[in-house]
């Protein structure tokens, strides 16, 4: 039975995104954390209605964007995704000589809401990140706005964190 008290909605302008490593991680912007599941349809003996069931879930990559700076750390994270084929090759160096792969790139990712006073609303995190892009910025001489950097990152999947 409802209690009579209005909703409370989240605010979506305050968020901190916590990167394992990272000193600081700083964004203006991330986009939307989504996850779908297939649906499996199936007809038993010529039935004219199908038997619907959830399948495979998929989860949506999320971009988060920041103003460019001297800091460097978003084009690192990605070059070790860029150097992380098959160890023992003679581009990646010294290695084990297995074929076995290098996961040190893969990060947990927190992503979290904060209320207006900043305390934390809702902590989502994404396990075994990694940057799947990154976009250095883009450039114009007759331009009065800031460069944008942006990275897109793949995962495998994400949880409320209940605190």
């Amino acid at each position: 039975m409802p209690s009579g008290q209005p909703r409370s909605f989240h605010d979506r302008f305050k968020f901190i995104v916590e990167i394992d490593g990272f000193q600081s991680a700083g964004f203006n912007k991330c986009s939307e954390l989504s996850v779908e599941a297939a649906k499996i349809e199936y007809y038993e003996g010529g039935g004219l209605i199908p038997h619907k069931s959830p399948g495979r879930l998929s989860y949506s990559d999320v971009t988060l964007e920041r103003g460019a700076t001297i800091e460097q750390d978003m084009y690192d994270w990605f070059a070790q995704v860029g150097n992380a084929g098959f160890q023992g090759t003679a581009a990646i160096g010294a290695g084990s000589g297995r074929g076995e792969k290098d996961n040190g790139y893969k990060r947990q990712v927190d992503i979290v809401q904060l209320d207006r006073d900043g305390t934390t609303r809702r902590r989502w995190r994404l396990y075994n990140a990694w940057p799947q892009k990154f976009t250095a910025g883009e450039w114009d001489n007759d331009s009065d706005e800031k460069v944008i950097e942006m990275v897109t990152l793949n995962y495998d999947y994400f949880e409320l964190i209940k605190d």
